[in-house]
């Protein structure tokens, strides 16, 4: 019976493994090897070892395109923490209508991604879009925003709130499971609400707070819709995001060999860094069971 249901386990499996295998294993080792060679679309793929990973470190828009990820990596994701922790924190509370005050908020989420992007294009032009226009009934001027070099990455950062809905989610998801006995506890002791918030809230949300923190650094390293459709990389390389870079010397330029090793690096990049967010998460990270790890 053993072997039976292994087999009968293997086989309704198969499909799962074999669509791992074949569009995810396959193209991974594909593209390392396309990574090693000269390879432009319709002609035959050249060895040439590491020469793509030399040529990268003498290309100035790959540091430029790492540069500003990065830089939106460090504004976006703090900024999608803090409003999506305080929303949830908000929403966490027995207020009438609550059910549609979480649909409301949640409902942005739910917005395709172009359909959003080209939202934002109206909110962010200068000359009739709603942001200059609020500035301009208050008495202060206005901004270029994505259209200005000095503007354009805040202008996303701001942006990249917009679609706070799944974080959102997750923190109350994790604070309703925070035990109320707790709560209760620092009560009897004479805590207020920060004594609450600071010893007890916090404390037993950091492992939320850090599964977020590590999807959206990964989510935000792979920032593109923004590029590709609101400025193209522009004003002067100001928002040539890493992964628009990469597509662009994909399917714009035909270097995929090129473009294949910018992956791998793109991977590395991301492999270390949520390495050392691992790391570090061992001083601040507090499980109930074991405390701090």
């Amino acid at each position: 019976m053993r072997r039976l249901e292994a087999r009968w386990g293997i086989l309704m499996a198969l499909p799962a493994i074999l669509g791992f295998v074949i569009f995810t294993i396959g193209p991974m080792v594909a593209s390392a090897f396309f990574s090693l060679t000269d390879w432009t679309i319709g002609a035959s793929p050249n060895f040439i070892g590491l020469d793509n990973y030399a040529t990268m470190v003498q290309d100035e828009l790959f540091w430029k395109s790492l540069s500003t990820t990065t830089y939106y990596t460090l504004g976006a994701v703090p900024l999608v923490l803090i409003v999506s922790f305080a929303v949830a924190m908000l929403l966490n509370q027995k207020v009438r209508g609550l059910a549609v005050w979480r649909t409301i908020f949640y409902l942005p989420t739910l917005v395709p991604a172009i359909a959003n992007v080209v939202l934002w294009i109206w909110i962010f032009n200068p000359d009739f879009g709603l942001l200059n226009s609020l500035l301009r009934q208050g008495g202060l001027p206005g901004s270029q925003w994505i259209y200005a070099e000095s503007t354009a990455v805040p202008s996303m950062i701001i942006m990249s709130t917009w679609g706070f809905g799944n974080t959102m989610v997750i923190f109350l998801a994790g604070l309703q499971g925070v035990p109320r006995h707790l709560y209760e506890a620092v009560s009897i002791d004479g805590g207020g609400a920060w004594r609450r918030f600071w010893h007890v809230t916090l404390p037993m949300m950091t492992p939320t707070i850090f599964y977020n923190l590590v999807v959206g650094v990964v989510g935000t390293f792979q920032v593109f819709n923004q590029a590709y459709v609101m400025t193209e990389g522009g004003p002067n390389h100001a928002t040539l995001f890493y992964v628009y870079y990469l597509f662009r010397k994909a399917f714009t330029e035909s270097e995929m060999g090129y473009a294949s090793a910018l992956a791998w690096t793109l991977f590395m990049i991301i492999m270390v860094v949520t390495f050392l967010m691992f790391r570090n998460a061992r001083r601040w990270v507090y499980y109930e069971m074991a405390g701090a790890r």
